[in-house]
C-alpha cells in the first residue's frame, strides 16, 4: 500500500510519516517548508519505503506511480502562521486541495482531508458535533483559516459527489506533543516554552475561555484507523480529546508538571478567539473504536522531555 502525505514535514504530518512506515506502508511526503521542517523528518531518510520531494502543492501535483491513499495535510495551522501568510493559507486549502483531489481522482485513491474544529468558528453550542454547522466570521483575521478549511471540505463532498472518490473528513481539535513549532503561538508550546524558561504565562482574556487538547499519539492512532477503515466514503469526525479545561487551568496544570515559578500575565483577548472548543467525538468511537488515552497530565508529563531537550539542547 502507497499513501502520499502533504505537510509532511509539519507537526502531524512528520508523526504520520512515521506512523504509516512502522505499519509498512510506502510513503511519499510532499513539503515546501513553509512552516514544517525538515528536523521533524530526518530520521526517516534512507528508509527503503520513503521518498521525500520538496514541494508546493498549489502548484500542478504529478506522481508516476499508483497511490492507495492521499493525506492531504498541507497548511499553515497556527494563528501566527497563518496570519501571516493569509494568500498563501487559503491557496493550499482551495488550490491544493483541488490538486490533491485531481490527483485521488487519477489514481482511483481514498482521500482523508486534515480539516480543523476552526470550521465551527466561535461556536454557540458545545460540546461541537458534526452535525453543528458552526459560526464562522467570513472577514475576520481567523477567516483565511477557518474558511479555507470549509471550502476545502465542500470540495471534497463535491468530489464524492460528482466523481466518486472515497473522501474522508477529519475535524482535528487542539492537538500537541514533539515536533511542535516552539514558535508558533498555540497554547500548549507556548506555555511550556514560557514556564520552562521562568518567563511570565501569558493568558488571553480572563483565561475562563476554554480548550480541548490531544495527544499526539492518540490523534495519529484516530487518523490511522480513520484512513484505513473500508466502507465509510464521505465520513466526516470530529477527532480530539474531549477532557475541556479552562486556560487558565491549563496554564496553572502546566506551572506545576514543570515546577515552574513564572507568573501568569493576561493580555487583551483577540478578535473572533473561540471561547469555548471541546468536540463531541461520539461517531469517532461508534465507526473507529477510538478515544484518547492520554488525560491532559499525563500527556504534559510525557512530553515536557522533548521541550526541555528542544528548548537547552539538553540529553
Amino acid at each position: 500500500m502507497k499513501v502520499l502525505i502533504t505537510g509532511a514535514a509539519g507537526f502531524i504530518g512528520s508523526h504520520l510519516v512515521e506512523k504509516y512506515l512502522k505499519e509498512g506502508w510506502e510513503v511519499v511526503g510532499l513539503d515546501n517548508f513553509l512552516t514544517g521542517t525538515v528536523d521533524n523528518i530526518q530520521d526517516f531518510f534512507g528508509h527503503p519505503n520513503f521518498t521525500f520531494v520538496k514541494y508546493d502543492v498549489t502548484n500542478f501535483l504529478y506522481v508516476k506511480d499508483d497511490l492507495d491513499l492521499i493525506l492531504h495535510f498541507a497548511c499553515p495551522a497556527s494563528p501566527i502562521h497563518y496570519m501571516k501568510h493569509p494568500i498563501h493559507t487559503m491557496k493550499v486549502d482551495s488550490i491544493g486541495t483541488l490538486h490533491s483531489l485531481g490527483l485521488a481522482k487519477e489514481k482511483g485513491a481514498r482521500f482523508l482531508l486534515a480539516s480543523s474544529s476552526e470550521i465551527y468558528g466561535d461556536p454557540k453550542v458545545s460540546p461541537q458535533s458534526e452535525g453543528y454547522n458552526g459560526n464562522v466570521s467570513p472577514t475576520g483575521p481567523r477567516s483565511v483559516y477557518d474558511e479555507a478549511k470549509r471550502f476545502s471540505e465542500a470540495l471534497s463532498m463535491a468530489y464524492l459527489r460528482e466523481h466518486r472518490i472515497d473522501v474522508r473528513i477529519a475535524r482535528i481539535f487542539n492537538t500537541y506533543g514533539d515536533k511542535m513549532n516552539l514558535n508558533d503561538g498555540r497554547v500548549i508550546p507556548n506555555f511550556l516554552k514560557q514556564a520552562l524558561l521562568g518567563k511570565p504565562i501569558t493568558v488571553f482574556g480572563d483565561g475562563t475561555q476554554t480548550r480541548s487538547f490531544c495527544y499526539i499519539d492518540d490523534m495519529v492512532e484516530a487518523i490511522y484507523r480513520f484512513s484505513t477503515k473500508e466502507g465509510i466514503p464521505g465520513a466526516v469526525l470530529n477527532l480530539g480529546n474531549p477532557e475541556e479545561l479552562r486556560i487558565i487551568d491549563t496554564a496553572e496544570l502546566v506551572k506545576e508538571i514543570t515546577g515552574s515559578k513564572s507568573r501568569i500575565e493576561f493580555l487583551p483577548l483577540p478578535k473572533d478567539d473561540p471561547k469555548r472548543r471541546r468536540p463531541d467525538i461520539s461517531e469517532a468511537k461508534k465507526l473507529l473504536g477510538w478515544e484518547p488515552t492520554y488525560s491532559l497530565r499525563k500527556g504534559l508529563t510525557e512530553v515536557k522531555p522533548w521541550f526541555k531537550k528542544k528548548i537547552f539542547g539538553e540529553k
